[in-house]
Formats: C-alpha cells, sequence, structure tokens
C-alpha cells in the first residue's frame, strides 16, 4: 500500500522513484569496486577522523517515487531512525511535518526533473520528536538502466556551524594576528601565508605558495630553519623560541631577529598536514641585549684594563699594556705613539704647521696581518705633518673617529703610500685615535683599527677607548715621571762613583755597578777606591737603604765623608765610627758598609764591617770562601762599636766586595744564594772585568728590584811575597 504519491513522498533527502528497492552502481573505492585503494590511479585509503568524520556526514539514497532505498549508519545519529526503521518508507513522511512538506516536493521535482543539484537548510523531524535544521545537499543519479535516484547528503547544522565557527575564527586569527604564519607541507611548501609574514618577507603571499623556504629567504640561515622543519615533522617535537639573526627582502640592508616556533599539524585522526612556523620579529629586544652584552663587555674590558694597564713604572711597557688590552675587543690592531719630545723631556715650541715627532712604542695585533709590517717600527722616530689624522688628535687633544674609511682616509692614516695600500688590502675599514692626556698634557696618541670586525668604530667606542687612554696615560705619566727621577738619581749616583779604578801598587782592581731594571728606583749602592800613604789602598763598598735620589745624595756624603776620614790614615774601625756618626744625623737613613785597607808592604788587609755581607776569599788551589768578619751594626743606628779583622793575602788572591743586590732575593734564602756565588765565582776566568760582569749575570734575574755593585781586586806580585 502506498502511502502517498510519489510528490507527497518526496522531501530534501529524496531523489527516486519505484515501489522496490533500486540498484544502486558501485562508487569507486567500494567493496568489489575494481578502482580501489592500492590501484594503479595511486588512490589511498583515508585515514579516520577527518573532516568528514568530524562532521559525521549521513547519505541517504531515495528512489522515483520517494522512498529511501538506502540509509547510511550517520543518518541514524542524524535522524534517530535506524535503517530497518527507516529503509522501504517514505523520505517526506518520515522525515518532514506536513507544513514543510508541499516545499519539500517542489524542490525534489525539480532535482529530479532538471538533474540540477539543491543544496540548502530544511527542518527535520527527529525521531525523539524534536525539530532539528539539517544542512543538505541534493543530487540527481542514474544507474546503467537509466533508473534515476536521489542522493542527500545531511549534516546537522549546529555540527557544521561549530566547524564554521572554527574555521572562521582561525582564519581570522590567522590573517589579523600581528605574528608572521605560515604552513608547509610535508614537502616544506608554502600552503599558507598570512599577511605578517608577508611583510616580514617582503614577498607576496601568493608568491610564497608552492615554493620552499630556501627559495624566500636570503639569510644563510635557511640550511638550518629547514633542517628544524624536518626535524619537526619527523618528531613531532615542536621547536619553540628559535633565534634567528639575518636579512629578508623587506629590508636587505639591515640585520633583524626573529623568534620562530615550529610544530606539526596533525588532523584529528593523526593524519600529518604539515608543519606550521610563527614568526616574531624581536628586533628591538636582540638590539637591546645586545647594548646591554656590549655595555657588560665594557665593564669587563675596563676591569682588565684596571688590572692590566700600569703594572710597571716602565713606559714602553705600559704602552704595551694599553695596545694588549684594546686587541682584540675593541679593535683589530692598536699602535701606540708618544710624542719624542715628552720621552725625552724636552721643551719644543708647537706649530700647527710643522710636523710632530712621535716614538711608536708598541703595536699589536689580533692576528696576523701586513698592517704591523706597515706601521711604524717600534721604537724608530716618525716626523708626521699636520694633514696626518694622528697629529690633529694630538693638536686639538680630542678623538678622530673615521667610522668608514676610504682611500683617501688611509692615505692620512698610514705612514706612506705603500703602507695606505697595504691597509687597503688588510679591509681596514674603520679607524679611532685618541690623545693620551694626563695632567692636561698630551702625551701622544693610541690608533686603533678593524680590518676584519666588520662593524664601525661608534660613539660607545670612543667613550671606551678614551676611557683605557686616560687610564693608561696616567700610567705612562707617571712611568715618564719615575723614569726622569731615576735618571736623575742613577747620573748623581754615577757622578759620585769613580770613573775608573786607578792604578794601585800591588793591586789590580775591577768595578761595576749596575742599576736595577727601570720600573725600579735606583738605590744607594757605591763603592770607591782610594789611594793611602805608603802605597796603601782603602777599598769601600756600602749601600744606602733606600732609593731615588734621596738615596743617591746621602750616598754621596758618605762617599765624600769616608774619602776625608781615609785622608788621615785612621784603622778601619774608627772610620766606621765617625760614618756611623755623619749617618746618624741623616733623617730617616741607615747604611752598611765595609771598610779596608791594604798594604803590600805586609801583604796584611785590614777589614771593619758595618753590617754589610762578608767578602769573598778567592785562593788558588782553594775552594773560595766567606771571609768571617764580625758583622758590626749598620751605619746609622749610633751607639755600637766596631771591630777591625786583619787577613793575610798572597800573590793571586782575590778579594771580592759586593752589595746585597748580587745575591738577595725575595724567594731564595740568603745562605743559599751565598753558596751559589762561592760556586760561580770559583768557575770563572782569568779576567777581573769580565768576572764582574759574568758573576752579575750568572747572579741576578731580569725582575730583580735592586742595584749591585762590585768591587774586585787581585794581588799582584808584592814586596811581602819576594
Amino acid at each position: 500500500m502506498v502511502h502517498g504519491t510519489p510528490h507527497e513522498a518526496a522531501g530534501p533527502g529524496a531523489a527516486g522513484g519505484g515501489d522496490g528497492a533500486a540498484r544502486v552502481p558501485d562508487a569507486p573505492g567500494a567493496a568489489g569496486s575494481g578502482e580501489g585503494a592500492g590501484g594503479d590511479d595511486g588512490a589511498m585509503p583515508g585515514r579516520a577522523g577527518g573532516l568528514l568524520d568530524f562532521l559525521n556526514v549521513a547519505a541517504v539514497v531515495v528512489d522515483i517515487e520517494g522512498r529511501i532505498v538506502f540509509w547510511s549508519p550517520q543518518a541514524t545519529d542524524t535522524f534517530g531512525y535506524t535503517a530497518e526503521e527507516a529503509l522501504g518508507r517514505y523520505a517526506a513522511r518520515l522525515l518532514l511535518s506536513e507544513e514543510n512538506r508541499h516545499r519539500a516536493t517542489e524542490l525534489f521535482a525539480t532535482v529530479m526533473a532538471t538533474g540540477q543539484n539543491w543544496a540548502g537548510t530544511f527542518p527535520v523531524r527527529h525521531r525523539d520528536g524534536g525539530t532539528r535544521r539539517v544542512e543538505f545537499r541534493n543530487v540527481r543519479l542514474q544507474d546503467d538502466l537509466g533508473d534515476v535516484y536521489a542522493l542527500g547528503i545531511a549534516v546537522d547544522q549546529s555540527a557544521l556551524h561549530d566547524v564554521e565557527g572554527r574555521l572562521a575564527i582561525s582564519e581570522q586569527l590567522v590573517s589579523q594576528a600581528p605574528v608572521g604564519f605560515a604552513l608547509l607541507d610535508a614537502d616544506l611548501r608554502y600552503r599558507l601565508v598570512n599577511p605578517a609574514l608577508e611583510r616580514i618577507n617582503g614577498v607576496p603571499a601568493a608568491d610564497h605558495i608552492g615554493r620552499r623556504p630556501r627559495d624566500i629567504h636570503l639569510s644563510g640561515e635557511v640550511e638550518r630553519i629547514e633542517s628544524a622543519l624536518r626535524q619537526v615533522l619527523r618528531t613531532g617535537a615542536p621547536l619553540i623560541d628559535q633565534y634567528i639573526v639575518g636579512r629578508t627582502r623587506a629590508d636587505a640592508d639591515r640585520d633583524h631577529a626573529w623568534s620562530v616556533s615550529y610544530y606539526r599539524i596533525q588532523g584529528p585522526g593523526g593524519r600529518v598536514i604539515g608543519v606550521a612556523s610563527s614568526v616574531v620579529d624581536v628586533t628591538e629586544r636582540h638590539l637591546a641585549a645586545a647594548e646591554a652584552e656590549r655595555a657588560r663587555k665594557r665593564l669587563v674590558l675596563l676591569a682588565d684594563a684596571s688590572a692590566r694597564i700600569g703594572t710597571t713604572l716602565g713606559v714602553e711597557r705600559t704602552a704595551r699594556e694599553l695596545a694588549e688590552v684594546a686587541v682584540p675587543d675593541l679593535a683589530d690592531v692598536a699602535a701606540v705613539d708618544i710624542l719624542d719630545d715628552v720621552l725625552t723631556s724636552r721643551v719644543r715650541p708647537r706649530t700647527e704647521e710643522g710636523p710632530e715627532l712621535f716614538r711608536a712604542l708598541a703595536v699589536t695585533s689580533a692576528f696576523p696581518t701586513e698592517v704591523t709590517a706597515a706601521a711604524d717600527p717600534v721604537g724608530e722616530v716618525a716626523a708626521y705633518g699636520p694633514e696626518r689624522l694622528i697629529t690633529r688628535c694630538v693638536r686639538t687633544g680630542r678623538p678622530v673617529l673615521v667610522a668608514r674609511c676610504e682611500a683617501r682616509d688611509l692615505r692620512h692614516i698610514a705612514r706612506d703610500a705603500d703602507a695606505a695600500e697595504a691597509l687597503a688590502r688588510s679591509g681596514a675599514h674603520s679607524y679611532l685615535a685618541v690623545p693620551l692626556i694626563a695632567h692636561g698634557e698630551t702625551l701622544g696618541a693610541v690608533d686603533l683599527l678593524r680590518t676584519r670586525n666588520p662593524a664601525p668604530f661608534d660613539d660607545d667606542d670612543v667613550l671606551l677607548a678614551r676611557e683605557l687612554a686616560a687610564r693608561a696615560a696616567i700610567a705612562i705619566g707617571n712611568a715618564r715621571w719615575h723614569q726622569n727621577v731615576r735618571t736623575a738619581a742613577e747620573t748623581l749616583q754615577r757622578s759620585l762613583l769613580p770613573p775608573a779604578p786607578p792604578k794601585r801598587p800591588g793591586l789590580r782592581v775591577a768595578s761595576l755597578y749596575r742599576p736595577a731594571r727601570s720600573a725600579n728606583e735606583v738605590g744607594g749602592d757605591w763603592y770607591d777606591v782610594i789611594p793611602l800613604a805608603g802605597d796603601k789602598t782603602a777599598l769601600v763598598i756600602g749601600d744606602v737603604m733606600g732609593n731615588g735620589i734621596d738615596a743617591a745624595a746621602a750616598m754621596g756624603q758618605l762617599c765624600t765623608a769616608a774619602r776625608a776620614y781615609a785622608a788621615l790614615d785612621l784603622p778601619p774601625d774608627d772610620i766606621l765610627r765617625h760614618l756611623d756618626r755623619l749617618t746618624h744625623g741623616l733623617e730617616h737613613y741607615i747604611a752598611t758598609c765595609l771598610y779596608a785597607t791594604y798594604d803590600p808592604g805586609t801583604g796584611r788587609c785590614r777589614i771593619a764591617n758595618a753590617g754589610h755581607l762578608p767578602p769573598v776569599l778567592v785562593r788558588p788551589g782553594h775552594k773560595p770562601r766567606l771571609l768571617p768578619l764580625p758583622p758590626g751594626a749598620p751605619l746609622g743606628v749610633g751607639g755600637v762599636g766596631f771591630d777591625t779583622a786583619t787577613v793575610p793575602l798572597h800573590t793571586g788572591d782575590r778579594l771580592l766586595l759586593y752589595t746585597d743586590g748580587l745575591v738577595e732575593t725575595r724567594d731564595d734564602p740568603i745562605d743559599e744564594r751565598l753558596d751559589l756565588l762561592l760556586r760561580t765565582i770559583g768557575s770563572l776566568g782569568p779576567s777581573l772585568d769580565d768576572t764582574c760582569a759574568r758573576l752579575v749575570d750568572s747572579m741576578r734575574r731580569p725582575e730583580d728590584p735592586d742595584d749591585v755593585a762590585l768591587l774586585l781586586v787581585e794581588l799582584a806580585e808584592t814586596r811581602h811575597d819576594a
């Protein structure tokens, strides 16, 4: 029994006629079809959990009479009826309320008559008695017998609206986000690019599609980028906040920094869709961090400079320390040049037209380069005219900055045309000269060059270089003052020492004075050989405790007084008593002294000691030994007596008098050093002068801070021996 006309029975999901169930041809990929998954067309089975599964799309087929002949499981979910309840029934009566059947009949008739598809929303009666709006897509089907059917594809409107809403939100989030976003497929080809990334890359979104990152980016980081994307695709583990610095076509002249994150995109069933990337421009943060790092490095460099510059009172050493601190953190090459009249303490009027005389004290490079060979050789004096940048620097007392050097700039930096070409070949591109100013006086300048470091010098570098130069200038100024004082003291001291030992009967005499290294002040060491009546000779050696010109002046007074008292032909202990009273009157000074007289007529040497180290007796055929003298107190202590000891001497005997600078060190026990002295002097040759020089060279180290004076006598044949 038919429960209505075909037109009555039709509905939005209907498309058929006839009373019985009709045969529908197999769809591609269906069971029994020759074109299933894995066929030659390359079709692959889809994964569960795709969009169609998420929407739960229902399929209903009705015949020409409007009866349901096919009913999918999803239709049960959508309409509530099982297949047993739905198959064979008229779709309109089962699914539509009476007021909607007429409109459905008209739509069904149009689809079946014209073959035109119809899509729209229709209210459907659910099995539970409620009404739900369902989205329909109706298509006419025809089998191989010519029978026609209507296929209705249906989705619950609420589920569809949920998906559409999500898609709309996603699209708006991507398109309106200030963060760059891209979706790439498994071959790393762009599938989606949002406007923000379009602006970042400087390439239209359409020109991204189908291309890989290497086709888009200028950055040398592109290999690392693609490697990271492949890693995320392979492992599924996201990479978050990866830091990239480079350039894009949007701003090809300036570096930018980006924070990028990569994460794999999967469908509901786990199907890998591709990999997404988000890109945030963090250039401002990068620049701020870079500036903070530069500030930190400047502080470290200044702290390093405080520890390394001015460790000695040597001008040359301080200049080297400045150059070594500046390289490589501030410059690739550094040179320190001091005005020659500053080093020589000459006062020379300066003019704006004439040249300046510079002495190169240090040249340092961070790596081997011909720039160092093109610089002025260390120690040489060069005259530079007013067109030279270093001349301008010292005359104005202001830094000279050439951020980007051109050929004409290099000609005003280098010493000559060949040196300018060497600078150009080495890549010198930025120059900075900073004056060395101490106590208002310009001492010279430090020259800085960058060759490999691509960044030009800037104002921050100028401030840092000025701070380094100021610290070095103070140290150089102090070293120069110390050198002047030391030179004056040494000049005074040498002027008070005998120019050459006099020839004395029965004696051959050699002497040597070696001042301390230049970083230390001259001490008060002295010696003297004084002729006495009756062919006798006085031998004197002493050491005023202290340093500098005051110690040298005190030494001069003692030396002069010793000569005056020696003329009285007093015993050695009386001479020391007189010198003790004199020294006691000298403010803050004490001295050690050894006074000896030798009489060639008797072959005897009479010796008195005031706190001095014992002399060494070298006798042929015997081991050298220290003479056991009463030590006595140093001069200036006052109220202490002195004793005279008599030592017989023979032809060939040698007697060495020396100051403590020969044997005393900061690290070694004095007994060990005296033993070393005895072993050393016993192995030296016959020449007295050569013995003195070799003895000092063997016993002293370059860093020893004290002066040394030696007096070596050898007995010739005497009347006593004859």
